[in-house]
């Protein structure tokens, strides 16, 4: 299954050229912004994040897209230099960045705070797998067009068929749209940015509860 998922990201995702306003970070890189060997290092962080799955986890997350200071430096969705290269955090990975210490996030912080516990029962993915930004400015985040998500609506089925999920759920309006539009019949939950931390700690809170996940143990990949 999850060999599966890789090699859907190794045909759709890694190949795919940036543009003005949209940064494949498993591909391409900036020379004032990441170290030399950067997409090599997000597309094995990736596969370090593959490799925490014993088995389909029942629970799939679906964000928006990757943000400029955690997934488009790491490469995991909604996760931070900083947390993949703490000990202490279940997937290990390398910091890409050019900075003299890991950037942190802060979706990201307040996400594996309350989902940490229940890792690896879910999946989280970006309903638009690149870094969207202003032409101008390589680290603003741009809301997405519907048409650029749409592109991606193929690998998203994809993706789910190959997983399988027992409940789907959007954090944020636009990673709810996106499962809509591909018939997942999504819950919506807040997004944790914006002053959405609380209604996105009690949303989860109710979904873990209501699959039995809180009940769920397991064991941090080493």
């Amino acid at each position: 299954m999850l060999h599966t998922v890789w090699d859907l990201f190794e045909a759709h995702v890694f190949p795919t050229p940036s543009t003005d306003e949209l940064f494949n970070p498993y591909r391409d890189r900036r020379d004032d912004l990441d170290v030399a060997d950067a997409p090599a290092h997000r597309r094995n962080n990736v596969r370090r994040y593959l490799d925490c799955f014993d088995e389909a986890p029942p629970l799939f997350l679906l964000l928006e897209a990757p943000g400029p200071w955690g997934c488009r430096f790491s490469g995991v969705p909604v996760t931070s230099e900083s947390q993949l290269t703490a000990p202490d955090f279940p997937i290990d990975g390398t910091a890409t960045s050019r900075k003299d210490v890991p950037i942190t996030e802060y979706s990201a912080s307040i996400f594996w705070r309350v989902l940490r516990p229940h890792f690896p029962h879910f999946f989280v993915w970006n309903s638009l797998p690149l870094h969207p930004h202003d032409a101008d400015d390589p680290l603003s985040i741009r809301t997405p067009r519907r048409s650029e998500v749409r592109e991606w609506h193929e690998l998203l089925r994809a993706l789910l068929d190959a997983l399988d999920p027992d409940r789907t759920v959007g954090v944020g309006r636009k990673g709810e749209r996106a499962l809509k539009e591909v018939n997942a019949d999504p819950t919506y939950v807040r997004h944790p940015s914006q002053g959405g931390a609380n209604k996105f700690e009690a949303g989860m809170e109710t979904i873990v509860s209501e699959m039995g996940l809180d009940q769920s143990s397991h064991t941090e990949p080493t």
